[in-house]
């Protein structure tokens, strides 16, 4: 009605017409402000430890190889590493142990698999060993001396491609989930789901006009500034302390657990600044190669990754193919629709589709 909020730069109640707001209409002073003009906000990778070693990670440069062999002794023998691992270092775990991150069931293997690639390699830039040294410079030559034997094997690239009979299998031992049934049959499809309501075919059938269309988006990553980093120091009472940008400084600890077989309550994880997160930093990638060189060199150890290791090796938001068919009747009102959604999950089992058909139909 043209009457405005009175302003004010106290922070005292603003009157917007008739009604009052401690909120709307201020300008409310951000806790974490000052630090970050001025400078004095400590992200992951301002993290300082004395006697602190540098790691680097070897990644895959295939997107689907079987490891045949992997043989460290020269790098191990370089002057200034000290410490090589590799998936040989995490400790094993049954093919079906599950752990609930909060967000549903996670595969234990899957998720160290993820971290050091034991049998395979699914994408490149999957890690396969981890190293520490005196310097970053001296890590990042050792890199070189690590000779990985490879078997490389046909890829897939889109969702389509891998849900195909005959297509290469990403995990022979994968068996696809239907409606919440294990089938026993080998393919790259985890899992089916459906959400229904009412009779869908009969609605169409009986729809004045129907449509649809087809959909295909690709993978795109969230490209925060700043590179995922962790730093560990695992001391030598048994306690593991973390210090990573994270968005869920439980869920890593968690996860942490959950990969490193040790009980959370030998865990702490301290959150440092963010810059930039968007989804993508709450899983955990460099923490526990950081922690298991930690062990065993006994200092502080930091790792840190480059702009390639970001955009090949943490997760994206996931590529889809989705087709969409909706009905109305000859008033223009809804009446019908339904929709297939695919969503590819990268290397290992984890889409959000199940969201996506949550809210598909919804206003979200």
């Amino acid at each position: 009605d043209g009457r405005e909020a009175m302003l004010s730069s106290h922070g005292e109640i603003r009157s917007f017409g008739d009604e009052k707001y401690k909120v709307v209409g201020t300008r409310p002073i951000r806790h974490d402000g000052t630090d970050k003009v001025t400078g004095r906000a400590v992200y992951g990778g301002d993290t300082r430890l004395p006697g602190m070693l540098y790691g680097q990670v070897l990644r895959s440069p295939h997107a689907h190889a079987r490891i045949r062999s992997i043989d460290t002794s020269k790098a191990e023998a370089l002057d200034g590493v000290k410490s090589v691992v590799t998936a040989a270092d995490l400790p094993p775990t049954a093919s079906d142990e599950m752990v609930d991150l909060g967000e549903g069931p996670a595969r234990v293997k899957f998720m160290r698999d993820n971290i050091l690639a034991t049998d395979k390699v699914l994408y490149r830039g999957h890690a396969v060993a981890g190293v520490a040294a005196t310097s970053p410079h001296i890590a990042d030559e050792a890199l070189s001396l690590i000779e990985v034997d490879y078997e490389v094997l046909p890829p897939v690239v889109t969702v389509l491609e891998a849900m195909k009979e005959g297509a290469p299998l990403i995990h022979e031992d994968l068996t696809t989930v239907e409606l919440g049934e294990d089938t026993d049959k080998n393919s790259n499809i985890a899992s089916h789901m459906q959400h229904t309501l009412g009779d869908v075919e009969q609605a169409m059938a009986g729809a004045h006009l129907t449509a649809e269309f087809e959909v295909h988006t690709s993978s795109v990553h969230q490209g925060y500034i700043e590179p995922q980093n962790a730093t560990a120091f695992w001391n030598q009472d048994g306690m593991l302390t973390i210090w990573t940008s994270t968005q869920g400084a439980f869920t890593a600890q968690r996860q942490l657990g959950a990969i490193l077989g040790v009980p959370v309550a030998r865990i702490k994880v301290v959150p440092q600044e963010i810059g930039g997160g968007f989804g993508g930093k709450i899983p955990v990638y460099l923490e526990p190669v950081a922690a298991l060189l930690s062990r065993q060199t006994g200092h502080p150890v930091k790792l840190i990754m480059s702009r390639a290791d970001v955009f090949e090796a943490t997760g994206p938001t996931p590529g889809s193919y989705i087709r969409v068919t909706m009905g109305v009747d000859s008033s223009g009102k809804l009446v019908a629709a339904n929709a297939y959604i695919a969503f590819e999950a990268g290397g290992y089992p984890g889409s959000p589709v199940f969201a996506a058909a949550m809210c598909v139909f919804a206003c979200y």
